[in-house]
């Protein structure tokens, strides 16, 4: 099966830090761009960073820039997102996901259609 698993969520106070993981199964991150993105109750989904199968610099949301770091090792077929002085605007569902182009802001039609595959999610609670 070809799939993602996300891991490493829970729960922080703020200012604290976490790192998620994403590992791949059935397939290598080869020639693909990979990304985060997180979903906030009753919110969109938004885009959290990405890098592009071509390597480079990653690209982050406003947000989150200077506070999460997205890294990718295509030889263990994993990547990783490490977030730094967390506040509780950051809580969410957090999604890693593998596609065509490194894209951030869009709606979620055209993510779904960039990004073939997605991992379940992984919940973060950031605490005030």
């Amino acid at each position: 099966d070809v799939q993602l698993q996300a891991s490493g969520g829970g729960l922080v106070q703020a200012g604290g830090s976490l790192r998620l993981s994403c590992a791949a199964s059935g397939f290598t991150f080869d020639d693909y761009a990979v990304a985060w993105f997180r979903q906030a109750p009753g919110k969109e989904r938004e885009g959290v960073s990405c890098i592009s199968s071509s390597g480079g610099n990653p690209y982050y949301a406003d947000s989150v820039k200077g506070r999460f770091t997205i890294a990718s090792d295509n030889a263990k077929n994993t990547m990783s997102l490490q977030m730094n002085s967390l506040n509780p605007e950051d809580t969410g569902v957090y999604y890693c996901a593998v596609g065509d182009d490194c894209t951030l802001g869009a709606s979620l039609d055209t993510l779904l259609s960039i990004y073939d595959i997605w991992g379940q999610g992984t919940l973060v609670t950031v605490s005030s």
